[in-house]
């Protein structure tokens, strides 16, 4: 998705909500969920905040909506890079390679849009419902490691919840570049950082069997985003 300019000023009726929402979007890629405010929504959407309240009760509406709007662009940055990546003739690859093509992508997103991250994960909010799994990049997730069930790579004993260890793995390790201490690290460091941890995230799915040398291969050469 991607952000706009400034809107014009004057609307169709309905317009002005979705204006606002673009506007608080913006603001939280320049400043993080910090400065995401009623008023500095209405100043770059050209209206007045008295405007604004009709369409937003209040700071925790606009944040809602503007966190609500950075998922979705996390969501869909994850999208466009399992589209890049060609089919392969062995489904049990495929299924492998795309959750390491889904980690990947989180972090890269974490790392290039900070606002847009932080945001998406400020105030809590719901995410194992069922419209949260059908639209969110936990939703993604979660079809991602069924497929892994569904090829044979993961016990359908190892399962439950599989998703939750593997966000863990990526989310922490987003966490650690963006405000820990491996943000000062060489470029080198971080991206093979990156690499071992979502190689022990799919090696841990997988459990005592392991990976074979082609698929360890294959996870490597995804997580450091070679062809």
């Amino acid at each position: 998705m991607e952000l706009s300019g400034p809107p014009k000023r004057g609307y169709h009726h309905g317009d002005l909500r979705n204006a606002l929402g673009d506007a608080a979007a913006r603001l939280a890629r320049d400043g993080g969920p910090e400065s995401v405010t009623v008023r500095a929504a209405a100043r770059l959407a050209g209206v007045t905040p008295t405007a604004a309240y009709r369409h937003f009760a209040g700071h925790g509406e606009l944040l809602a909506e503007a966190k609500q709007q950075c998922m979705a662009q996390l969501g869909a940055a994850i999208e466009k890079e399992l589209r890049a990546r060609p089919p392969l003739a062995d489904r049990a690859h495929r299924a492998v390679r795309d959750l390491a093509v889904a980690g990947r992508a989180y972090i890269d997103f974490a790392v290039a849009e900070p606002g847009l991250f932080r945001t998406a994960f400020t105030q809590g909010g719901a995410i194992l419902d069922k419209e949260h799994l059908e639209t969110s990049p936990f939703g993604q997730l979660v079809r991602l490691i069924d497929r892994l069930v569904e090829v044979g790579y993961l016990p359908e004993r190892r399962r439950p919840l599989a998703e939750v260890a593997a966000w863990s793995a990526v989310h922490g390790l987003a966490h650690l570049l963006l405000d820990g201490p491996l943000r000062d690290a060489s470029a080198d460091t971080k991206d093979e950082a990156i690499a071992r941890t979502i190689l022990a995230m799919e090696r841990g799915l997988c459990g005592a069997a392991g990976l074979s040398p082609e698929l360890e291969e294959i996870v490597l050469a995804t997580a450091r985003r070679q062809p």
